[in-house]
């Protein structure tokens, strides 16, 4: 029977292998769709890309120290090295919440109607794009930079009392009651961009039942029953939410207890590691459910499939 710490080891490896295919095929349809399919391209296609490079950088920082702890492999990071490795991850894991909260705003703006209070934004929303990931950027940059002397190599490999804890890395002040603060700074940014989320997905289901409401009275029913292009590209964003609401929280309900516990439980690192990635790891397939090349591909698949099912019947 093979022990815990491998087979911890190979979900993670798993792990990174799914969430960095994923996110990079669906970075490669956005660069094939800009290049050899322009009138496919949408709105929101470079916010989509963007995200898919943060969440390869996110899953990468997050899963890879832990595979080559629990494979064995002992003091791989000093000082420097927690410090660059947690700045890294940290900046990737707060673009992915921005961007995926810049991508509900925006998607909000284009599903309002005309006489909305949101819709002078609709003919601005190209425009915001840059700069709303630039100053995401800055915002991120500038914040997570206050935490990296915050944090230091592990000094052993048993600790005891409250503080952030991983495979090689620690806070400062681990054990002591200031090491609250360190946490305190990921929370209440978080929160922040959980907010924006749930208020806009809240936006997006009272626009669409709204819509629904006003072509119900219509006769047709296949008018009425197939779904628009900006309907499902807003089922797909309301999915993405759903997932990140829904991970973060178990994700911090796991840290928060890995921080106040007195004594640190193996594997409990490795267990939220895991579920920290699963956002961006489930992230890339969900996007490509609207793609237009992978919905062109899948029906074409269908069709040929059922001709050669049909010609089977036949002979």
């Amino acid at each position: 029977m093979l022990p815990s710490n491998t087979i911890l080891g190979v979900c993670l490896i798993s792990h990174l292998c799914v969430g960095v295919t994923g996110n990079s095929l669906l970075f490669i349809l956005f660069i094939y769709t800009l290049f050899f399919k322009p009138h496919f391209k949408k709105l929101f296609d470079s916010v989509s890309m963007h995200l898919t490079i943060v969440n390869v950088m996110m899953i990468k920082f997050t899963l890879i120290s832990h595979i080559l702890s629990f494979f064995g492999v002992h003091k791989f990071l000093d000082d420097a090295g927690c410090r660059a490795v947690l700045f890294i991850f940290r900046v990737s894991r707060g673009m992915s919440i921005s961007t995926t909260s810049i991508l509900s705003t925006f998607q909000v703006i284009t599903i309002t109607p005309s006489n909305s209070r949101w819709a002078w934004l609709k003919p601005k929303l190209s425009k915001l794009t840059l700069s709303s990931l630039l100053c995401s950027w800055l915002i991120n940059l500038l914040i997570y930079a206050y935490m990296v002397p915050m944090v230091i190599a592990k000094t052993n490999s048993t600790h005891f009392g409250n503080g952030y804890l991983d495979p090689y890395c620690q806070n400062k002040h681990f054990g002591h009651q200031n090491s609250g603060s360190f946490l305190s700074i990921i929370l209440l940014y978080d929160l922040f961009y959980v907010a924006i989320m749930m208020w806009t997905s809240l936006l997006m289901v009272t626009v669409l039942y709204r819509h629904r409401k006003r072509v119900q009275h219509l006769h047709s029913t296949t008018l009425s029953c197939q779904p628009s292009r900006e309907g499902r590209a807003t089922h797909s964003i309301l999915l993405m939410v759903s997932c990140f609401v829904f991970f973060y929280c178990l994700n911090n309900f796991i840290t928060l207890s890995g921080f106040y516990v007195q004594v640190k439980i193996p594997n409990w690192e490795g267990i939220n590691a895991i579920l920290g990635a699963c956002y961006p790891t489930i992230c890339p397939f969900l996007l490509m459910k609207n793609n237009k090349l992978v919905l062109q591909f899948t029906a074409s698949f269908s069709e040929k499939k059922m001709a050669c099912f049909q010609s089977a019947l036949g002979g």
